[in-house]
């Protein structure tokens, strides 16, 4: 897993072909948030994953808490990657990771001050449950944990990265404009765009989906050739 591109929050199946046009990965469907409003209601995000043959390109983004629960809204919608966003115990990651459902887990780390020595042992206590992690921010003056729009210390995202042993995709207010600059300095091995690729109505973009992707893979090439030249 290297130089993954995800962009979540796709609104129509016409938007979620356009995005898989322009090169993303893979695609984030938010399904039972914390927070915000669901882009698309259940029903819709299965759809769209049958009509498109997504298979294990759609993530689903998920602030359930139970494995039972998680697994069974997985299967429902098709998604085979699950980003587990919400306070998750250990024991229900195991849980789902040894469910029937054969799902590839996301840990999220939510950043913000303060907090880098509980995530470093979040990454110590999940790393055996889950296949990846992904660092997002928290906005203090909402309490909302992802699509924030807001950037967070990349220097505690490069930390993360630093100390895990498994992939950590970064998150948390990337746009066209600063995804290069974000992945020199964190080296993730991937990055996730909601927000930041969206138009004033809250759709997708396709001129900044375009962007976006075009400045990751740049910079994922670049980070490629200085780990080779090591």
């Amino acid at each position: 897993m290297a130089g993954i591109i995800q962009i979540a929050g796709a609104r129509s199946l016409d938007e979620s072909r356009m995005i898989l046009e322009a090169g993303a990965d893979w695609l984030g469907f938010p399904l039972r948030l914390e927070h915000h409003e669901e882009d698309l209601p259940e029903g819709d995000v299965s759809a769209i994953v049958s009509a498109l043959g997504l298979a294990d390109r759609a993530v689903l983004i998920t602030y359930l808490n139970r494995a039972a629960d998680i697994a069974a809204l997985a299967v429902r919608t098709g998604c085979r990657r699950v980003q587990l966003h919400g306070d998750i115990a250990a024991g229900e990651a195991q849980r789902l990771r040894e469910s029937e459902a054969g799902l590839f887990l996301i840990k999220a780390l939510v950043v913000q001050p303060g907090n880098l020595d509980a995530l470093l042992q979040d990454v110590r206590e999940f790393s055996p449950l889950v296949h990846a992690f992904i660092t997002d921010t928290r906005d203090p003056q909402t309490g909302a944990r992802g699509a924030t729009g807001k950037t967070h210390d990349w220097g505690s995202s490069r930390r993360i990265v630093d100390a895990s042993p498994r992939p950590v995709i970064l998150a948390g207010g990337l746009t066209p404009e600063n995804v290069g600059r974000a992945i020199a300095q964190v080296r993730p091995a991937g990055v996730d765009a909601h927000t930041g690729v969206e138009a004033p109505d809250g759709g997708k973009d396709p001129a900044r989906v375009a962007a976006f992707v075009g400045e990751a893979r740049r910079a994922f090439t670049l980070l490629k050739g200085v780990r080779c030249g090591r």
